[in-house]
């Protein structure tokens, strides 16, 4: 299934109107984990935040630091080419940004609904940001 969804994102982009930026930043990003998030939000609606807020961070943790290294590493054997891990401004500034919030919201021990609220709003404005950033 991964295969057949990165085989047909660049028809996509180009059927409506959207970058291969922002689809493989945001699109991607949430349909590949639909179903983490999903149990994330059935997990907060039961009141485990800390459970929730582990599935949520565990995943990103999960991706950042085992599977793109191991994608490059796999790349030099199976590819044409090796896969470089090289990224924008754009990609490096919302990394940075989403390590310092998930800092702050596991610090403080607790969330509210105006955490979350908050959370989205960052999401969006990244979005947003990589939206318009190829325009």
């Amino acid at each position: 299934m991964s295969e057949l969804l990165v085989g047909s994102i660049s028809a996509t982009a180009k059927d409506i109107g959207l970058s291969e930026f922002f689809i493989g930043a945001i699109v991607v990003a949430i349909v590949g984990n639909a179903a983490e998030h999903w149990v994330a939000v059935l997990v907060a609606a039961k009141d485990k935040m800390d459970l929730a807020v582990g599935i949520a961070i565990g995943s990103s943790a999960q991706i950042a630091l085992f599977v793109a290294p191991v994608l490059v590493l796999v790349s030099f054997v199976l590819g044409p080419n090796p896969m470089p891990l090289v990224f924008n401004g754009f990609e490096l500034g919302a990394i940075v940004l989403a390590v310092i919030i998930a800092n702050q919201v596991t610090n403080e021990g607790e969330s509210t609904w105006y955490e979350g609220l908050q959370l989205l709003a960052v999401y969006l404005v990244l979005a947003l940001a990589f939206f318009f950033a190829t325009r």
